[in-house]
């Protein structure tokens, strides 16, 4: 079925769209999730959520102010990023063990083949070494513009702009 159809038809509230569109996009949003919140758990309860908002809210999708599935990918890894700034979530991170930390350390390597779940690895890793840090911060670690103006001690208007360049690249090597 045609994507532009599916959405459509999710749109108008069709079970079996939704259900097409989960089993499209769920591995790849959970990534994205898991990469921020770091919480195989987490990372899972807050897609659940983001695919019930993306339910309710489906009317506010346009095609014309981007791609289904950027909207989808912005609405989860805000999700996330709230998630972590939540006192809960703040609170749990200081009673986790050291193991966790080991762990952490140990799948670091292979952040790259959850990242790479939608194929973007590969675009990014063509991006100058400037873009790569910042891509990288923003939308697979979820670091705000500030955190990465203050990670990379550069300042925020050149972060904001770099971060605008970058997406641009990436959109012509993509086709969008």
């Amino acid at each position: 079925m045609d994507q532009d159809i599916l959405i459509k038809k999710f749109q108008e509230k069709d079970v079996k769209a939704f259900e097409k569109l989960y089993g499209m996009y769920s591995k790849s949003i959970l990534g994205v999730i898991y990469n921020i919140v770091r919480d195989n758990d987490i990372a899972e309860e807050i897609m659940q959520d983001v695919f019930i908002k993306v339910w309710n809210n489906s009317s506010s999708y346009s095609p014309n102010k981007g791609r289904f599935f950027t909207w989808i990918l912005n609405i989860a890894r805000n999700a996330a990023i709230d998630q972590t700034r939540s006192k809960s979530f703040k609170n749990s991170q200081k009673n986790l063990d050291a193991q966790f930390f080991v762990d952490i350390l140990e799948t670091s390597e292979n952040l790259g083949d959850k990242m790479n779940t939608i194929g973007l690895k590969g675009f990014v890793n063509k991006l100058a070494e400037k873009c790569k840090q910042v891509i990288e911060l923003l939308y697979f670690k979820g670091y705000t513009q500030k955190e990465v103006s203050e990670e990379l001690l550069i300042p925020l208007g050149t972060i904001k702009t770099r971060n605008r360049n970058c997406i641009g690249e990436l959109r012509t090597m993509l086709d969008i």
